[in-house]
């Protein structure tokens, strides 16, 4: 007999980082600039350390709840 199936949680977070930099006409534009670089970059650099936050906190939270912590 099968062990039964752990129940993750958390994964639809991963939705956020995925959509987040496809949504290209929201920050298709210059400003508001942070110094002096324009949104359009800054944003992109914003999505890549929310998208390492949320992989790292879908990540420890899996990992506590398949040892039992």
């Amino acid at each position: 007999m099968a062990p039964p199936a752990r129940r993750r949680s958390g994964y639809w977070l991963l939705v956020i980082p995925t959509v987040a930099p496809l949504l290209t006409p929201l920050y298709d534009r210059a400003d508001p600039a942070l110094w002096g670089v324009p949104f359009f970059y800054w944003y992109q650099m914003a999505c890549v350390l929310l998208a390492m936050l949320i992989i790292a906190g879908v990540h420890l939270r899996n990992r506590r709840q398949e040892f039992g912590r």
